[in-house]
């Protein structure tokens, strides 16, 4: 039986001051992991791996390197990323990439689309034999029914199950984790997350409004880049 002192908490989707919409630096995310009792972080900022792979350097605990990735057709996840996968290419493509590095690709939030761009059903059917987790529980998801939906959908296709707080503010780390054994690689992973509980909480639909705000405030810093 695993040691319950070697599980490792882990947040498998959370945005930092890297993603446009996220004011959360590297450094308060580190002391809310310490102060909740997170030791693993998926950083998955959008459409980049630069703050991912700073922040594999000063974490006193495991990073995994991600990316949450606009496709033509809504957002995919890779995990265990070497190089940066840009935005604006087809679903298929963009899983090409994730695998083609040694990744791993996970759906997130797939069935919410109040406040995000979960893939479109065609895409997501015609992947299928390429996806190989989903995440089954997101804090900033509104309406239960649609975590709901992803547990079944997990099921009914034989998918891992992720957990994610989708953090954009420091506060929110940690709102939802699976609990797994540590890994050493992506095979590693995927054998621990099999073995997974995931724990985790809503926030408030209103943060939504925060990282809207953020977005728009940083919209001009954006388009001068």
């Amino acid at each position: 039986m695993e040691n319950v002192n070697s599980l490792l908490r882990a947040d498998l989707h959370v945005h930092t001051c890297y993603s446009p919409d996220s004011r959360a630096s590297l450094e308060d995310i580190v002391k809310v992991c310490q102060r909740k009792g997170i030791n693993c972080l998926a950083i998955t900022d959008h459409n980049t791996i630069a703050g991912a792979l700073r922040f594999k350097e000063l974490a006193p605990f495991p990073i995994i390197v991600g990316e949450e990735i606009m496709t033509l057709s809504g957002e995919l996840i890779g995990y265990f990323l070497q190089e940066e996968i840009p935005p604006g290419l087809s679903a298929e493509e963009t899983v090409a990439r994730i695998k083609s590095q040694g990744g791993l690709v996970c759906l997130p939030h797939p069935f919410d689309r109040l406040t995000r761009s979960p893939l479109r059903s065609r895409e997501r059917e015609k992947l299928l034999p390429q996806i190989q987790i989903v995440e089954v529980f997101n804090s900033r998801t509104v309406f239960p029914g649609a975590s709901a939906k992803a547990r079944h959908f997990a099921r009914q296709n034989g998918f891992l199950a992720s957990a994610g707080s989708d953090a954009h503010l420091p506060y929110e780390v940690g709102n939802a984790y699976v609990e797994m054994p540590s890994f050493s690689s992506p095979e590693d992973f995927l054998a621990s997350l099999r073995q997974g509980k995931i724990f985790g909480r809503p926030v408030n639909p209103l943060i939504h409004v925060v990282t809207l705000v953020d977005k728009l405030l940083n919209l001009p810093r954006r388009l001068k880049a």
